[in-house]
């Protein structure tokens, strides 16, 4: 295959960046994305050019670090896959690719296609831990658990944090984010300590993060490589209601 690949190259936060064009030729339709990009670096390298800075770090799915917006979608075409299981045969011979970093005030360029997504981490920090201490591994029916809270706590647990809801979002919103993980933990016994405290401090964090609000699209679920369900958003909201009529 023989491509054109339209990539945004920006030195830091300051500059102001721009799309740079490189043709790249005899690209197996059978590479991941990321190993195209890896051939595309490995060329800038011998041709003495500065290599496009992009994340990576699994490569299985699991990390979330792959955070590109190619041709208008978040981690590429495709339902329910990350950059780094998108496959080259998703593209056809000659075609032109566009290539960006997620765009939100909240995740700042840091080089190319890198973005700061600490914002997530502090949103954990605030409240997205269980205090209580559980001691060893016990039983699975050591503590009785409604089978139906317990998928649904393990799907919401999904979430792999990659910002891909927050930069689909017109809003930039990082509501179907902070649901998942509220709604990790308020499913289960061992998160009603903090139950209260827990979904206050996660949603003031995630708005003096700068985050947008829900624009109810369904944008987010839609782009999601886990497929994590916007009514988590919903549980989140009548947590919050929740917390503020019983604090």
């Amino acid at each position: 295959m023989n491509l054109s690949l339209k990539i945004w190259r920006q030195n830091g936060p300051q500059d102001k960046g721009k799309l740079v064009t490189y043709p790249i030729t005899d690209i197996s339709e059978d590479m991941s994305f990321l190993e195209m990009m890896d051939v595309l670096n490995n060329q800038l390298i011998e041709a003495g050019e500065d290599p496009v800075a992009f994340d990576h770090d699994c490569r299985e799915g699991i990390c979330g670090a792959c955070s590109l917006y190619i041709n208008g979608s978040a981690h590429g075409p495709g339902d329910g896959v990350t950059t780094c299981q998108l496959h080259m045969r998703s593209f056809k011979d000659g075609d032109t690719i566009h290539i960006e970093p997620w765009r939100a005030k909240a995740f700042p360029v840091i080089k190319d296609l890198v973005v700061d997504r600490n914002s997530f981490d502090r949103i954990m920090s605030a409240g997205g831990y269980v205090s209580v201490n559980t001691g060893a591994a016990q039983d699975g029916n050591a503590i009785p658990i409604k089978k139906e809270n317990a998928d649904t706590a393990f799907d919401a647990a999904a979430c792999i944090g990659c910002g891909a809801c927050v930069a689909t979002c017109k809003n930039s919103s990082a509501m179907l984010f902070v649901s998942a993980k509220v709604s990790q933990l308020s499913l289960l016994p061992q998160g009603q300590v903090e139950a209260t405290e827990r979904v206050k401090k996660m949603v003031k964090q995630m708005d003096d993060e700068g985050f947008g609000n829900c624009s109810n699209t369904g944008a987010c679920e839609v782009e999601c490589p886990k497929e994590i369900s916007i009514e988590n958003i919903a549980r989140l909201n009548r947590e919050f209601l929740k917390a503020e009529a019983t604090s």
